[in-house]
């Protein structure tokens, strides 16, 4: 087909079997299946008249992002990555594919309604239910059922963060989690493998594949910081003293004339953050977060601390797990997105080897919103250093 971005040639995709061990049929089928239901909890709402959303570059128009999920699960699972195989929807894949269909043109395209496009997400999870009810899944079924789950486990992520740009409520309810304990650990000096390696299950290619990395002795953060913390850093004049910040952090200061971080407000003597659709009194012990890159590299100026190496903080992770308090927010860390050693890209090519070339920061861990089966100590999120709409915060350490 003409104008549409080919996948990763079928005899350069990798040895499936290096995903090992893959999750039994049974297990994928429920996984996807609390996806299905959250995403249709998470956009219950929107046929009422709140899909139509304004062209913003960190959010798409809903409707075209549900199909994308629907089209995105039968273009990998049940078409094998292959074009010359029919959709369940015609035209679907001029309409779906990230890769060809530009983020600006997203908002004018001549799409399925709301009913249509639902009917297409329920076909194509149907289908996908009684695939995973069937024969004993090969080693290629099993990994792109796994890249389907995970894509649409981001997807929904994707959907609080622009509930939070829009200040749309929240159909779904998250606790918020107790405080941690504060304080450094203490990291010898060692050689660690930074990376994931064969055998460890699912990976996106971005984690391939494990290699060693020598670090020297540091201190990090048992916690990503706290909102009290960094309200010091506020109350302390940090958004308007220059020396903190980095010619790029200044100049995203001004241009969105920053004096605390975004979705913070000054209620009397004391501040409030919004959550989504609500004002709530700020909570001390929480992350901070929606801070950006150059935010939190401006705090630590202040503090006299530093961002984690991404290297850094897979090491901490890993060796002291049980005093490692993550899973809370995304964090961000002083290392640039890039290719490991030896890198190839993975059938969805363009996961990760477009991005290579823009400035990109690592974020690792994970945050509240982001399914517990995604939150490998290897993974590696990553966003342009001025973004913020992500549940985004850090951790620092010791200079």
């Amino acid at each position: 087909m003409d104008n549409i971005a080919e996948p990763r040639p079928r005899a350069a995709w990798p040895d499936f079997s290096l995903y090992r061990p893959h999750p039994a049929a049974a297990s994928l089928r429920d996984w996807l299946g609390e996806a299905h239901r959250l995403t249709g909890e998470l956009t219950q709402f929107l046929e009422s008249g709140s899909a139509a959303v304004p062209l913003l570059e960190i959010v798409n128009p809903p409707l075209w992002e549900l199909g994308h999920i629907a089209w995105f699960q039968e273009f990998w699972l049940h078409r094998g990555g292959d074009f010359d195989a029919p959709s369940m929807l015609p035209q679907a894949d001029r309409w779906y594919d990230s890769a060809r269909v530009a983020h600006a043109t997203r908002w004018s395209l001549a799409l399925p309604d709301w009913q249509a496009t639902r009917a297409y997400f329920e076909a194509v999870f149907a289908r996908t239910r009684a695939l995973l009810d069937g024969e004993p899944l090969s080693d290629a079924r099993a990994y792109f059922a796994q890249l389907a789950l995970f894509h649409q486990d981001m997807h929904n992520e994707a959907f609080c963060y622009m509930w939070q740009t829009l200040s749309y409520r929240m159909p779904v309810a998250w606790a918020e989690p107790p405080a941690s304990v504060s304080g450094d650990i203490e990291i010898p000096a060692g050689t660690i493998a930074l990376g994931a390696g064969p055998g460890s299950g699912f990976v996106f290619d971005n984690e391939k594949w494990a290699h060693e990395v020598s670090l020297p002795a540091f201190a990090i953060a048992r916690r990503a910081v706290s909102n009290a913390e960094y309200r010091g850093f506020v109350e302390d004049r940090g958004y308007a003293r220059r020396e903190f910040w980095s010619d790029a952090g200044w100049a995203l200061r001004e241009r969105l004339a920053l004096t605390h971080p975004r979705y913070w407000r000054r209620d009397a003597d004391d501040w409030s953050v919004r959550r989504f659709d609500r004002w709530l009194p700020l909570p001390a012990e929480a992350p901070v977060m929606h801070v950006s890159w150059h935010e939190a590299e401006a705090y630590c100026a202040w503090a006299g601390r530093r961002l984690p190496s991404e290297a850094e903080w897979e090491c901490a992770a890993g060796a002291c797990s049980d005093r490692f308090d993550r899973g809370r927010v995304w964090e961000w860390t002083s290392s640039r997105f890039g290719p490991y050693p030896g890198f190839s890209a993975d059938p969805y090519k363009e996961y990760s080897a477009p991005w290579f070339a823009e400035e990109h920061s690592v974020l690792r861990g994970g945050s509240f919103a982001t399914p517990p089966r995604l939150l490998r100590t290897t993974w590696r999120n990553f966003y342009q250093p001025e973004r913020a709409d992500m549940f985004c915060g850090f951790r620092t350490c010791a200079v």
